[in-house]
């Protein structure tokens, strides 16, 4: 169960990013995918009742808030309070692939902007700040 709620968190974590200059480009979306099925889904072992593998739950949950249209911080404050109420669980690696993904989609349409500069710099911070 959690790790659904982690990698559903980290869809609105990507959303926020992706979505923060007011539009999500198809680049975006695309590098969103990559990053799930490269980075993601080929290290998490769990799986919900119907075998999907966890990871799919950071695309599933981007597509949901694009439909929705949520606030972009909204989403992206959603996570940094979901992993500070979760801190216990949030292990090394991680911290490390959220880190890494955030960067990698922030970097693909039109190398990263102030705001999504802003965003990953909060992200860092607060996953700097969890206790290990």
């Amino acid at each position: 169960m959690f790790y659904r709620q982690f990698y559903s968190e980290l869809g609105k974590l990507l959303f926020g990013l992706a979505n923060v200059d007011g539009s999500i480009s198809n680049k975006e979306r695309e590098a969103l995918k990559q990053l799930v099925k490269t980075e993601l889904a080929p290290s998490e072992k769990h799986t919900d009742k119907f075998g999907t593998d966890a990871a799919y739950y950071t695309e599933m949950e981007f597509d949901i808030l694009e439909d929705t249209m949520m606030d972009p911080e909204q989403a992206f404050d959603s996570f940094l309070f979901f992993i500070e109420n979760h801190h216990s669980a949030i292990d090394d690696r991680m911290r490390q692939v959220t880190l890494k993904v955030a960067k990698k989609l922030a970097d693909k349409y039109h190398r990263t902007s102030k705001k999504e500069k802003e965003f990953i710099k909060k992200l860092e911070a607060k996953l700097n700040l969890l206790p290990v």
